[in-house]
C-alpha cells in the first residue's frame, strides 16, 4: 500500500472512530469522507477530505480539488464529475449527494474562501498557477 493510501485508511478508521474528528494535519478542519466509484473499475473508493459548508444549507458542502498543489487533477474529482453523484460520511451522517462543478465567479469566491480559512488552499493554488486551476465541487444532498 503507498504511503498516501495508508494515510487515507488511518484517516478513514480515525474519522469512523471519533464521530467524523481526526487528528494530526486535519485536526480541527472540517472533513468529510466521500465515497465515489471508478470510472473505468466501477470500484468504490473512499477519499477524506477537507470542506467548506455552505452558509445557508446546511446539507451543502464544497470540496477542493487541489491534490496537494499537484499538476493533475485527482482522480476523485474525474469519478465524481463523471456519475454527477456519490455519497458523503459528515460527522455520523451518511447520505447520497449530486455533484456540480462551480465555475467562473461562483467558483472563485469559493475557492477564495477556503484559501482565507485555510492559508495551505492559497499555496496550492500558486503552485497549480499557468498549469490548472483548482476545481470546486458543491455536494449536495439528493
Amino acid at each position: 500500500m503507498s504511503e498516501a493510501l495508508d494515510q487515507n485508511a488511518k484517516n478513514i478508521a480515525e474519522f469512523r472512530a471519533n464521530e467524523g474528528r481526526v487528528g494530526g494535519v486535519f485536526e480541527g478542519a472540517p472533513l468529510v469522507l466521500v465515497h465515489h466509484r471508478g470510472r473505468k473499475s466501477g470500484q468504490e473508493h473512499v477519499s477524506p477530505m477537507m470542506y467548506l459548508p455552505h452558509d445557508t444549507a446546511p446539507d451543502t458542502v464544497y470540496v477542493f480539488a487541489t491534490k496537494g498543489g499537484a499538476p493533475t487533477d485527482p482522480d476523485w474529482y474525474r469519478n465524481l464529475t463523471a456519475a454527477g453523484e456519490g455519497t458523503i460520511e459528515r460527522g455520523t451522517a451518511t447520505y447520497p449527494v449530486t455533484v456540480r462543478e462551480l465555475v467562473g465567479a461562483e467558483r472563485d469566491r469559493i475557492f477564495a474562501e477556503q484559501a482565507r480559512r485555510y492559508p495551505g488552499f492559497a499555496e496550492y493554488a500558486r503552485q497549480t498557477a499557468g498549469i490548472r486551476i483548482i476545481p470546486v465541487l458543491e455536494l449536495r444532498r439528493a
